[in-house]
């Protein structure tokens, strides 16, 4: 179980030109600090400082979108050594006025703690390289007729 291997999980719920990040404490549920980051290379080493200072034991990070909006924390984080977990699209409670960018880095983190196999992001390295070599494959095979 993720809460056995974790002493802190890391919630992401990234926009365009921002990510909430929601630190919880995976015993307690509780929620140990919370920012908002640019998206962007600069974003990302902040966020990773940020982190480091409030949970630098045991953790991962839930991104929600990691193929979207999540895709460049996901990327620098993994080059970086961190676990990344990814979260499904959570369901969002905008008409009873509870939802909030913080609030949605909250649920990811403890969407993923309630998983019993959360997943891993799907997107970049070895992945992208098998796209690339199918995709000049069959440009080649249209290319000379076979």
């Amino acid at each position: 179980m993720l809460a056995d291997q974790l002493d802190h999980i890391v919630g992401v719920d990234p926009h365009r030109d921002s990510h909430a990040l929601a630190v919880v404490h995976v015993q307690s549920g509780a929620v140990v600090f919370e920012a908002t980051v640019v998206a962007s290379s600069d974003g990302y080493a902040q966020a990773l400082k940020l982190v480091d200072r409030h949970a630098s034991d045991r953790r991962a990070f839930a991104v929600e979108g990691t193929g979207s909006f999540g895709a460049g924390l996901t990327r620098f984080l993994t080059v970086r050594g961190e676990q990344v977990l990814e979260v499904g699209r959570l369901r969002r409670e905008r008409c009873s006025g509870g939802k909030s960018d913080a609030l949605d880095a909250v649920r990811a983190a403890r969407s993923v703690l309630a998983q019993e196999r959360p997943a891993t992001p799907r997107a970049g390295g070895e992945r992208q390289a098998l796209q690339a070599l199918v995709g000049a494959c069959a440009f080649f095979c249209v290319s000379v007729g076979g």
